[in-house]
């Protein structure tokens, strides 16, 4: 696999390719099985501060993240949106490719082994 060498944050706004179905799948699995590569990719790529995170949704560009920051002030909410590495993709394996490459780019950039 190719390493990434960048990845950017998306301010293109959300479109649908996917269905419901498919989305709601991917979805309840990015956030009951791995809520910790959630926060690992959203404290990555823009919110370093963040205390949570749960996939909201997704689109052919990349997934979209709500982030959660709690601080002795309060909490504290927002979305972040994150390209996908490979460019905008069409078929249902191609989500779980680029969101493992979302989570390998994540750990390097965190400094976490691999």
């Amino acid at each position: 696999m190719a390493t990434v060498t960048e990845v950017t944050t998306l301010d293109a706004p959300f479109d649908a390719p996917f269905d419901d179905g498919v989305v709601s799948a991917v979805l309840a699995h990015m956030n009951d099985d791995h809520p910790d590569d959630s926060l690992r990719i959203v404290r990555a790529f823009g919110r370093p501060q963040a205390t949570g995170a749960e996939m909201v949704g997704l689109d052919e560009h990349g997934g979209i993240w709500w982030v959660e920051v709690v601080d002795e002030g309060g909490g504290d909410g927002s979305e972040l949106r994150v390209a996908w590495p490979g460019g905008p993709i069409g078929e249902r394996a191609e989500i779980r490719r680029e969101v493992v490459a979302l989570h390998d780019e994540a750990r390097r950039r965190l400094g976490e082994p691999g």
